[in-house]
């Protein structure tokens, strides 16, 4: 009998845990294990580190799950760690070894991020960068309650420059041997959507889901599409589980 599998999320820049609470939810009436990962959003190597460490303590099998800078976590975190066995990106970056969120962003046009972020000097030099609390609504999260926006804008964990700009380090990016998932939304302002299609083709991706309408915060807004897919990850990995959705 397969081993039971834990499901890993790890949020992106600009958002915090609570951000997968929808989908936490989903997962847990199902059956479905899951835990939401703290990130640092200091620099790519630390902060998969940091993924690792959380997969080392649960000592069996994990699906690891990223949104936006979190799928460039999971890709450098998956990266010789046997315990990983499959990657689901939610409007997440796939880099391959070299490649930086950043470029990945501007590869395509259509991100219109950079007009509402603001940074705040450092004294490494380096930046910490925030959405605009008045602008964060329309740009990361149009399609949730304006509301429910306001306080993701307030709550949003910022993240350092350097981390957007780090290559990507391992010398062979993990989504090119494990299976991957992708799901995204069509009115997607920070990543285009064109991106996101890009490198769920390049990897080979097993399911691609892209949600009309919805905004980079796809997981908040279609929280049972998210676990549907990370559902039917699981399923794949070990088999069915017990609950619907």
């Amino acid at each position: 009998m397969p081993e039971t599998i834990t499901v890993v999320l790890v949020h992106g820049a600009f958002a915090e845990s609570a951000s997968w609470n929808g989908v936490l939810t989903h997962l847990h009436s199902t059956g479905i294990a899951a835990v939401a990962a703290p990130n640092h959003l200091r620099s790519v190597t630390t902060d998969a580190e940091n993924v690792r460490r959380i997969v080392d303590s649960l000592g069996g099998p994990v699906l690891l799950v990223g949104h936006s800078y979190g799928g460039t976590v999971i890709t450098e975190a998956a990266a010789d760690d046997r315990n990983v066995k499959g990657l689901v990106f939610v409007a997440g970056f796939a880099p391959d070894h070299g490649e930086t969120s950043l470029g990945l962003t501007n590869k395509f046009p259509g991100s219109t991020l950079g007009d509402t972020i603001r940074a705040i000097p450092l004294d490494d030099g380096t930046n910490d960068l925030v959405v605009d609390r008045d602008l964060f609504p329309e740009q990361f999260a149009a399609d949730i309650p304006p509301a429910e926006a306001q306080i993701a804008a307030i709550t949003q964990r910022p993240i350092r420059d350097f981390a957007l700009n780090e290559p990507q380090p391992a010398p062979h990016a993990s989504w090119k041997t494990l299976p991957t998932w992708f799901i995204y939304g069509s009115a997607d302002k920070n990543i285009p959507p064109a991106g996101l299609r890009f490198m769920a083709e390049r990897a080979g991706s097993l399911s691609t889901v892209e949600i009309g309408g919805a905004s980079h915060s796809v997981m908040v807004s279609h929280p049972d599409a998210v676990a549907s897919l990370i559902a039917a990850a699981v399923t794949h990995l070990t088999g069915p589980v017990s609950g619907e959705f």
